[in-house]
């Protein structure tokens, strides 16, 4: 048995979103025990991930490679399938865990808005919550302006014209605002996983920013894997 096995009981589902009808998988049950992927996590060194611009409003550290290899084994087939992707197969993955630190008054605009990570369609993100539903979970959106739920390389100048001008919110992004509208959300839950295309308009839920912490063991821990198909 490898350090972070996966579980014989995990069950997958595929819902979709919006009017676009992008899949979003997901998990539970996805670890045999997630437990010692948390305790890799406390051992880890995290590092500020954000800058003056903006950028993932918290710490971040390596994880384990073993543990990316088996995600990205058992998930790669399922994702081709949701997806309707045809004869692809992982080409990249990178990963980290992630706790997200910054109170929602110390957010630039860029990490008050929905965003996406790239307008490719062969880059997923497979998120695994190692934290419980009082942190929150993600939220998915349509731009109001342009009807965007998912950021094409097509749509990409237009969407970003759209956007000049237009106010963030004054903290994290949780619903419907006067650019956005939420079209979806996956609660947090311990040992979930949701994975999506990273150019569908999303946003992490912060549940309760006074219980944020930089400690593994009591903050919003999530892995987060970064998956390219071709």
């Amino acid at each position: 048995m490898t350090r972070f096995a996966l579980s014989p009981t995990m069950r997958i589902s595929t819902t979709r979103l919006g009017h676009e009808r992008e899949p979003v998988l997901l998990v539970d049950r996805f670890l045999a025990d997630p437990a010692a992927l948390v305790d890799a996590a406390a051992a880890s060194d995290f590092a500020p991930a954000y800058g003056a611009g903006g950028g993932y409003p918290g710490v971040r550290a390596s994880a384990p490679l073993d543990y990316v290899a088996d995600a990205v084994r058992v998930l790669a087939a399922p994702i081709v399938e949701a997806f309707g992707l045809g004869a692809v197969r992982p080409r990249h993955a990178e990963c980290s865990f992630s706790l997200v630190t910054l109170p929602p008054d110390r957010l630039v605009p860029a990490q008050r808005a929905p965003h996406v990570d790239t307008a490719s369609p062969y880059q997923f993100a497979i998120l695994h919550y190692l934290c419980g539903p009082a942190f929150g979970g993600t939220a998915f959106f349509r731009h109001r302006a342009t009807g965007y739920e998912a950021i094409t390389e097509a749509r990409l100048a237009a969407y970003e014209a759209a956007r000049a001008g237009e106010p963030a919110g004054p903290g994290y992004a949780a619903g419907d605002d006067a650019a956005f509208e939420r079209i979806g959300a996956v609660q947090a839950a311990f040992d979930r996983v949701v994975v999506y295309r990273s150019r569908l308009l999303h946003s992490g839920l912060v549940g309760d920013p006074a219980a944020l912490s930089a400690d593994p063991r009591a903050g919003r821990l999530t892995a987060n894997i970064f998956l390219t198909l071709a």
